[in-house]
């Protein structure tokens, strides 16, 4: 499996807070897919978008992204057509926000994957909102696992065998929920470092999820994750 990451080198029009940059991004990404009629289509249909993002960076300490000043965000997919789309199109986008400069753009081929940790917060959302209160570890675990299928089985047309173990540990790595802003509403997730399994279909996922996030809201920033081999 490949993994298709672009580079994107942005100038901020207006100053952003730290909790609305993945929106603010977002805005800019689902503007550049909205110029295309297919695009258009693939943005507005329900399901699996199959591409993620990080936020701003370099960090700033201060929670505040400044007007007038570069900064850069990488723009990850596992869909070859959908990186040659943004390679070609999102450079020259542009929102009130944020304007693109430049991009770069290569493809990852990671080997043995030991681990993944989410650069983002990630998001399993319930009925009454955050997880915590609502499921159990051992269900937000099983959530995880189960997005990933899902996301592997849609995109390959295939049916995996779930019966296989994921990640040999998991880790929080926030003391309290991360809040996040989206369309007027504070979305809470958490930073997690989860241990591969060794076995293929372990591997198989956590190459998928450098592409396409863990957890849920991918295509909106959430769930970003970098990865450490062996």
């Amino acid at each position: 499996m490949k993994v298709y990451e672009l580079t994107l080198k942005v100038f901020l029009l207006k100053t952003i807070g730290s909790t609305e940059t993945l929106q603010k991004i977002s805005e800019l990404i689902d503007k550049s897919l909205s110029r295309d009629k297919k695009f258009l289509e693939f943005h507005t249909n329900s399901g699996f978008k199959n591409y993620t993002f990080n936020s701003l960076f370099p960090v700033e300490k201060s929670k505040i992204y400044n007007e007038g000043k570069i900064y850069s965000i990488k723009v990850r997919t596992i869909d070859e057509e959908l990186a040659e789309y943004f390679k070609k199109n999102l450079v020259n986008e542009y929102t009130d926000f944020i304007k693109a400069l430049t991009i770069e753009y290569k493809i990852i081929k990671p080997g043995y994957i030991d681990r993944i940790y989410s650069i983002t917060p990630v998001v399993i959302k319930t009925e009454e909102g955050y997880w915590k209160g609502n499921l159990s570890l051992d269900e937000f675990e099983k959530r995880i696992k189960e997005n990933l299928i899902k996301k592997y089985n849609k995109y390959f047309n295939t049916k995996l065998d779930e019966d296989f173990q994921l990640f040999n540990m998991i880790n929080f790595d926030n003391i309290k929920p991360i809040s996040s802003k989206y369309k007027s509403v504070n979305i809470l997730g958490d930073k997690l470092t989860l241990t591969i399994a060794e076995n293929k279909t372990a591997q198989d996922l956590a190459c998928l999820a450098l592409g396409a996030g863990i957890g849920e809201m991918g295509s909106r920033g959430f769930g970003f994750v970098n990865y450490k081999q062996l």
